[in-house]
């Protein structure tokens, strides 16, 4: 890898870029991330014609917080980490995911999410997961976040469906702990942050 990869927040004017890493892979391209920030039927509608695409660049310009964590390798972009206070994730806390049904309801605006990283193919197996983590944690501190969450697979070897998720040892090695386990192939990862880390 020639260059240095720069990860810093998403920004708003960034959705052409995004659009860039995400046109290199059959399911990026159509889901933009809007899995659990809409209802399932607004995300079926929006998987062609480019109905995913709006929502998501209408949810980044009127979000006072960045939608992720873009990482750029000599302005190239080959990764993206989604990341948010739980209550941008709708779906996810409001019955379609399993996985969040037991986190305290009342946490959803200071506890926040990690529910999606991805990488451009070429750049796989080189740490850039573990650099999308940490500039989104650095984020959810910045914002004032209590905790970060993160939901991965607990297998080292995830079924290629699930891969967006992260694995659970990445998480680890950022300081996340698992505080629960809903089946024996996931995990709810907690990174608590101390006031006065942020």
């Amino acid at each position: 890898m020639s260059g240095s990869i720069d990860v810093r927040p998403f920004e708003a004017g960034d959705v052409d870029r995004l659009a860039i890493l995400f046109a290199g892979d059959r399911s990026t391209r159509h889901c933009w991330c809007t899995a659990f920030c809409t209802t399932g039927r607004q995300f079926a509608t929006g998987w062609f014609g480019g109905g995913n695409r709006r929502r998501f660049t209408e949810l980044a310009a009127a979000s006072r917080h960045p939608m992720g964590v873009l990482a750029l390798l000599d302005d190239v972009p080959v990764g993206w980490g989604a990341c948010g206070p739980r209550s941008r994730y709708t779906a996810a806390i409001d019955g379609r995911s399993q996985l969040l049904r037991t986190r305290p309801r009342e946490d959803d605006d200071r506890v926040w999410l990690i529910p999606c990283l991805f990488v451009a193919a070429d750049h796989r197996r080189r740490g850039l997961t573990s650099s999308l983590i940490a500039a989104a944690v650095a984020v959810a501190r910045r914002a004032g976040a209590v905790a970060v969450e993160g939901w991965p697979v607990a297998s080292a070897a995830p079924r290629a469906a699930d891969a967006f998720l992260g694995r659970e040892q990445v998480f680890a090695d950022q300081g996340f702990r698992c505080v629960d386990r809903p089946s024996p192939h996931r995990s709810i990862m907690r990174l608590d942050l101390r006031p006065n880390d942020r």
